[in-house]
């Protein structure tokens, strides 16, 4: 319970946290968007623009504070907001209000007193009272000087109990005004000096990160500490929200006037006032961070719900709610949308989430590819495990060809169209490449023998999507130097071309030659060992020592003397050039004369003969074959007594594991 307790509290801190911190956006973006008059004088443009840095320089500092100080500020202002309040309540009471002539009524209107001043100087006593009151417990005042405050703010009203001269009552509310004003410059001052160690602490501080972490990582823990995508994301929802109250009512108000026979709200008017909310929803840049912000939410338990639907537990396939709002600022920034006009800004906005939406959809591919092939190549039995990754690809599949239909079919062709529809072609062919692997996987489980050419089909399979792949990269590539150069130039586009050149086409083209040159060097070792085939594989009388599994049609032996399946050896020699049992070299180019066969156990095929070792003291050292001796090298050893390492075996100069290397085949490194 207790602990239960301390939870909801923490959680009840982290939300007056973010809620304090949110005012601060909201000044930072009126002061942004604030209109500046170009014609007037040097003077007054310079202190507009004075009082504009100061604004902002102390919105961004109370934005920054840490929890404990962000409390003390506010509990600071929301003071001095009481003690003004009061004041004013108080002079404007003594100096426009006509007690005498004065009526309280009810909300219904029933007139309560004909004659009912001391009812309204009886009101604003209980409510002055009530501002005084918690003046003095914000700042935390002392029994006495508290009560004497209290009395100050209550002081004016005598004058309108007692019915004082005007002139008297001024004197009275001003004098109680100076005197609740001076308490609380006294108090700021005093706490001025916290305020300077304060800060030259927090410098000192941030210095001293700054030094040790870095600027990177001091930027991430503020980021982290204040909530900032929280922070944003109340910004956005409350100001659209009061948009959206502002807009109901106008609409209401009009209707009222007009006739009241037509429905209040029509698919018209509601079509309208989305369209208002949504382009006043990015007209800033604090804005179209904000919406990034719902964006990155709305992304994150998108992909948290796909990844409990299809049954992974990987870490970095939680990142959709990172890329999401990235990719969508980008574009925001890449297309001038906040600077746009409004019918404008809401066209390239749908255009924009289009190809977000083909973005996030490419990513919940690079999701769903590996469970597909962990299921296929693991030989899962049961169909409720395929099915979910199945449907999901589906959908994948289907959901770019709808989309490229209705496009086209309210679209012209432009390069934004050709953009969308190119990435939507490239999904499709991503999710069929992902599904015909998947098939052959399937088929190789329903194989009672080793399908030795299965590696090679889905290497072919996987090399052609990625061939593919890499025309679309250069096809876009030269789609945004268009646009570029022809439609809307920008440094920001430049940028991203710049960005696309490297990974998609430059990173793609090297790793894929890599694999290719890998894969042409493995084939060439293998094709150089000799192969063993009927009785003398008969003869061996063991299994692969990598796959576990006997020997149906062939095997390759290495120089020493050990077997393995063609496939299973070529995938070792992607990772390392050694054998895997005794870690000698397994290709040698000089030709040496090879030693006798013998099977991964260290003996001979039976009613094998050692001519080679007849002679001579090398023939003591053998014993004979039909004796059953176990040999003495120790290379030669039962493949159970091997100690592997597991880093080795694992991970060579940077590879993935040899599993991932047997499923991905070592070319899907790019594909997504």
């Amino acid at each position: 319970m207790a602990s239960t307790n301390v939870r909801i509290s923490q959680q009840a801190l982290a939300v007056l946290d973010v809620a304090l911190r949110v005012p601060c956006i909201f000044i930072i973006d009126a002061i942004f968007n604030s209109y500046y008059d170009p014609g007037a004088c040097w003077a007054g443009a310079v202190g507009r623009v004075l009082v504009r840095a100061l604004g902002i320089v102390v919105c961004s500092v109370v934005l920054v504070l840490s929890q404990k100080s962000l409390f003390k500020f506010y509990t600071l202002f929301f003071a001095v907001l009481l003690a003004s309040v009061a004041v004013l309540i108080n002079y404007y009471a003594t100096s426009h209000i006509d007690f005498s002539s004065s009526y309280y009524r009810v909300a219904l209107g029933f007139q309560l007193l004909p004659h009912n001043g001391p009812s309204l100087w009886l009101g604003l006593a209980v409510l002055q009272l009530l501002f005084g009151t918690g003046y003095v417990a914000l700042l935390s005042v002392r029994p006495p000087g508290a009560a004497l405050l209290v009395l100050d703010v209550l002081l004016p009203l005598s004058g309108l109990v007692l019915e004082l001269p005007a002139d008297a009552r001024h004197l009275v509310a001003v004098a109680s005004g100076l005197a609740l004003a001076s308490h609380t410059a006294a108090c700021l001052l005093v706490r001025l000096r916290w305020f300077y160690y304060s800060c030259r602490y927090v410098y000192l501080l941030v210095r001293h990160m700054y030094r040790i972490y870095g600027l990177q990582l001091l930027l991430e823990d503020t980021w982290k500490r204040i909530r900032f995508p929280d922070v944003l994301r109340v910004f956005w929802l409350t100001r659209v929200t009061a948009q959206a109250v502002v807009l109901a009512y106008v609409v209401h108000a009009a209707r009222a006037e007009g006739e009241g026979e037509q429905p209040y709200l029509t698919w018209d008017v509601f079509w309208d006032l989305c369209s208002s909310l949504i382009i006043s929803g990015c007209d800033s840049t604090l804005t179209v961070l904000g919406m990034s912000a719902v964006i990155s939410s709305v992304a994150h338990y998108l992909g948290l719900s796909i990844l409990a639907f299809i049954g992974s537990t990987e870490e970095e396939d939680k990142r959709l709610g990172f890329v999401a709002p990235v990719l969508f600022f980008i574009l925001a920034l890449q297309t001038g949308l906040s600077g746009l006009d409004p019918e404008e800004r809401l066209v390239r906005l749908s255009r924009n989430m289009c190809l977000l939406l083909t973005a996030i959809l490419h990513f919940i591919h690079g999701m769903t590819d590996p469970v597909l092939m962990s299921l296929s190549a693991s030989h899962v039995p049961s169909p409720r495990r395929h099915a979910p990754a199945l449907l999901v690809s589906l959908v994948l599949l289907a959901l770019p060809v709808l989309l490229s239909c209705i496009l086209w079919r309210h679209y012209a062709l432009n390069t934004w169209l050709f953009a969308v529809t190119a990435f939507c072609v490239e999904l499709c062919l991503k999710v069929l490449v992902s599904l015909t692997v998947y098939a052959l996987f399937m088929i190789d489980g329903r194989c009672s023998a080793l399908w030795e050419k299965l590696d090679d089909y889905v290497y072919y399979v996987r090399s052609a999507g990625n061939v593919v792949e890499f025309i679309f990269g250069v096809v876009m590539f030269g789609n945004g130097a268009y646009t570029m150069m022809f439609e809307s130039g920008s440094k920001i586009r430049a940028c991203m071309m710049c960005l696309h050149a490297y990974f998609n086409i430059y990173l793609q083209a090297k790793n894929g030659w890599k694999t290719f040159i890998n894969r042409r060097t493995a084939v060439k070792k293998i094709n150089s060992l000799p192969e063993a085939k009927g009785a003398e594989l008969r003869g061996i009388e063991d299994v692969c020592a990598i796959c576990y599994q006997e020997f149906a049609s062939s095997a390759r032996i290495t120089p020493c003397h050990h077997y393995f399946h063609a496939l299973c050896l070529r995938k070792w020699l992607y990772i390392q050039d050694t054998c895997p049992m005794c870690h000698q070299k397994v290709y040698i180019e000089d030709g040496r004369d090879q030693a006798s066969f013998s099977n991964n156990n260290g003996y001979a095929p039976a009613g094998e003969e050692r001519a080679e070792f007849a002679g001579g003291g090398e023939a003591e050292a053998w014993p004979a074959a039909g004796a059953g001796a176990e040999p003495d090298n120790e290379l030669l050893e039962d493949n159970d007594s091997i100690e592997y390492d597991e880093d080795e075996w694992g991970t060579q100069s940077s590879a993935t594991p040899v599993e991932e290397d047997y499923i991905n085949d070592d070319t899907d490194s790019n594909t997504d």
